[in-house]
């Protein structure tokens, strides 16, 4: 295994082939954790290329997220730990991440619970500005190294599995987390170092279509108790209806006994 190539071997007319997959880590640093947040970070790493740019959001910094990241907005200017940083529009943002994609042929995009956050909103600033189609055309999928993590080393007992945490545990360094572009490095190490095989990573393997198909089936599933609940007062009625017309039905029975 090589940093920022997949290595699929296998047999043909008695020779082993070698086919390298690219491979892209990307992270995004936000306004918050919700899912209505703004992008203010993207960068993206693979091998010795590198991405990282960065954006004005358009609404307010939640307090918690500006302290861990040190982003700042003031005058429609984006300051990291009180330094001034040029910015782009979102469009241009995501228009030169597409094209870092491209460069590097159809890679897969590998990031740390990016299927639950980074992705869902990559996804909707894709749709916001019609670049859906063209960014899913430049990968050959995603993956979300937080769940394969969990597969590989669970074994290993751990307490945690954030990425700040596997790097500790396994590379033994600390780093300058929540910098989109450090944690795209280090996430690159973390994932030199786990050397899935290629099979798992395929077992990983997601899209925008399949993340939110998912997610819809969850979010459905999890509507059902609610909606049963509010059928229950109608469920009781029926039983108490059932009860009262048996307990007639054997007082008839026993009138009838009784004649």
């Amino acid at each position: 295994m090589t940093c920022g190539r997949l290595v699929v071997m296998h047999q043909s007319d008695g020779a082993e082939e070698e086919r390298r997959q690219p491979l892209v880590f990307f992270d995004l640093e936000t306004t918050g954790l919700g899912q209505s947040c703004d992008i203010i970070q993207l960068a993206a790493v693979s091998g010795g290329h590198s991405l990282n740019l960065y954006v004005i959001p358009r609404c307010r910094m939640q307090r918690g997220a500006a302290r861990v990241t040190g982003f700042r907005v003031r005058r429609q200017k984006l300051y990291l730990h009180r330094q001034l940083v040029l910015t782009n529009s979102l469009r241009e943002v995501l228009v030169s991440f597409i094209a870092f994609l491209q460069m590097l042929g159809r890679p897969l995009v590998i990031g740390h619970n990016s299927r639950r956050f980074d992705c869902r909103l990559l996804a909707r600033a894709l749709d916001e500005l019609d670049l859906r189609a063209e960014f899913e055309s430049s990968i050959s999928g995603c993956v979300d190294t937080l769940p394969l993590a969990r597969e590989m080393l669970k074994s290993r007992c751990l307490q945690s599995f954030r990425q700040e945490s596997l790097v500790k545990e396994l590379l033994g360094v600390d780093y300058k987390a929540h910098d989109a572009l450090e944690d795209v490095r280090a996430l690159q190490a973390l994932y030199s170092v786990l050397q899935p095989t290629p099979e798992l990573v395929w077992r990983h393997i997601f899209t925008l279509d399949t993340m939110e198909r998912k997610a819809a089936v969850t979010a459905a599933k999890a509507k059902v108790p609610s909606e049963m609940s509010g059928q229950r007062p109608l469920l009781e009625l029926f039983r108490q209806t059932v009860r009262v017309t048996e307990s007639k039905a054997e007082g008839n029975d026993d009138k009838l006994k009784g004649s």
